[in-house]
């Protein structure tokens, strides 16, 4: 656990008690905060009191003497209106922040040659997987590091800091916008597609806030920039205007940039030196297929060459990355048909980069559906031998490829899981591969992705193995 002193002797209001609540009231009463901690969940005051927490309905108490409200991130701050705590807050004037915020300042408050070194990505798609690889390469490395943030457990959580350790962070939109202290010696923009519009408004709401990573940047801060979209490489290009090269590296998985790093055919390239060199081949990294994970791969290489890491480490490193779960994690294989969990895919963007690394394609999709459809996808659908559609997006999907895909509704994960499988398994065609990747939030049916994706896991573990006729004797 991180103590935060920032509030030592004053009272902070904490709303929401998952996890990373839970959290950061530990961390505020270890640095001698006290703290009033509710949430509207019944089940989670419960939890929480079950745990040894005192509670305190934020709704009845008066807020005099609240200095400041740490807000759960998925709670909305400003749309589609603010929640009432937000409200609060502001009328006796206390800052609305996050757990990333009070991480911040309690690093700010560390003498300078103590702190530690801090990596921000954010972006629409990829930033799970950069930051994992990310952690994965400064570990190989030998460097002391912590991975954080929207990924794994809170960073409140996570052992305090030490001299020269790395804190590897994800850090969504809904993250960004609780914080304004955080000053990343690297700060990554992978991509940019509209996502979250319901939390910011519209598109330029949403991408405001992940610019804003950068804003927080101290003089020194290196950004690493996508430049494969429009929206991007015209951020990238208003950066240049205000930083030297040296502290700007744009990324691509497809063309030549210069003084970055580029994947370009088979081969990842950097170009920070006299001339560009070739890295390592694309085909190393078994874990990271496709032209979207190349994205990831030259962030992460740009970083950790911008931290010291050599390309020779960085690339070994890369080649033994075994994958994150639930991001186009094969999960079994059955009857030569391969199982294929992908439930982190929440966005029609995110499903587009699996649907183009598989053909045929059994594909499982739907969910909470989001603003855009399913539009982006059309490519991609004559990779697709049927779709098995499921929870509150199934209508609107089906109606979206009907006459374009064959496609069942199966309502549940564990109908289409069947569906999927039987079908496959009957068509026995080389290369089948059963994906989840459902374009679509998970919160309808599960709690979170990470709930969906151990679902998908356990109902294929609990497939059985076709048995053929000379078995049955027919």
């Amino acid at each position: 656990m991180i103590p935060v002193h920032a509030f030592k002797g004053r009272r902070v209001a904490v709303f929401g008690l998952g996890r990373t609540g839970l959290a950061t009231i530990r961390a505020l009463l270890a640095g001698g905060a006290e703290v009033s901690a509710w949430d509207d969940s019944e089940a989670s005051r419960a939890a929480a009191e079950a745990q040894g927490f005192v509670l305190d309905d934020l709704n009845r108490r008066d807020w005099g003497d609240i200095a400041a409200l740490v807000l759960s991130p998925g709670v909305p701050l400003t749309h589609p209106k603010p929640h009432r705590m937000v409200e609060l807050a502001h009328a006796v004037g206390a800052p609305v922040i996050g757990d990333i915020e009070l991480f911040a300042l309690e690093v700010q408050a560390m003498p300078a040659k103590r702190r530690p070194k801090i990596i921000g990505i954010t972006g629409t798609n990829g930033k799970s997987t950069t930051t994992a690889l990310i952690g994965h390469i400064l570990r190989e490395a030998g460097r002391n590091v912590t991975v954080a943030g929207n990924i794994g457990d809170a960073v409140l959580a996570q052992d305090p800091p030490r001299p020269g350790s790395y804190f590897v962070l994800e850090l969504s939109s809904y993250q960004i916008d609780l914080t304004q202290s955080l000053q990343c010696d690297v700060a990554i923009m992978l991509n940019i597609t509209p996502d979250h519009i319901d939390r910011h408004g519209d598109f330029a709401g949403y991408f405001a806030a992940k610019q804003r990573l950068f804003a927080m940047q101290g003089p020194q801060g290196v950004a690493v920039i996508g430049v494969d979209d429009a929206e991007t490489s015209d951020f990238y290009s208003r950066l240049r205007m205000q930083r030297p090269d040296a502290q700007l590296l744009p990324i691509s998985s497809g063309r030549v940039v210069p003084h970055g790093v580029y994947a370009l055919g088979d081969q990842v390239y950097e170009a920070l030196g006299v001339a560009p060199q070739s890295v390592m081949q694309l085909e190393r990294a078994r874990a990271l297929p496709g032209r979207h994970n190349a994205q990831n791969i030259a962030a992460a290489l740009a970083t950790v060459r911008m931290l010291g890491i050599g390309a020779r480490v960085a690339a070994d490193a890369i080649a033994s990355f075994g994958g994150l779960a639930h991001r186009q994690e094969q999960v079994g294989e059955l009857g030569g048909v391969r199982f294929i969990n992908d439930s982190k895919a929440t966005n029609a963007e995110a499903a587009m980069q699996a649907l183009a690394c598989y053909d045929p394609i059994y594909w499982i999709a739907g969910g909470r559906p989001k603003a855009g459809g399913l539009e982006v996808l059309k490519p991609f659908f004559p990779r697709i031998a049927k779709a098995y559609l499921i929870g509150e997006a199934e209508g609107r999907f089906a109606r979206e490829i009907d006459g374009r895909l064959a496609y069942e509704r199966c309502g549940d994960l564990a109908t289409a899981t069947a569906a999927a499988c039987r079908d496959a398994l009957a068509d026995g065609r080389p290369g089948a591969v059963v994906l989840l990747s459902p374009a679509a939030a998970s919160f309808d049916q599960f709690a979170n992705f990470e709930a969906r994706g151990d679902a998908f896991r356990s109902l294929v573990a609990g497939l059985d193995a076709p048995v053929s006729d000379a078995e049955t004797g027919a």
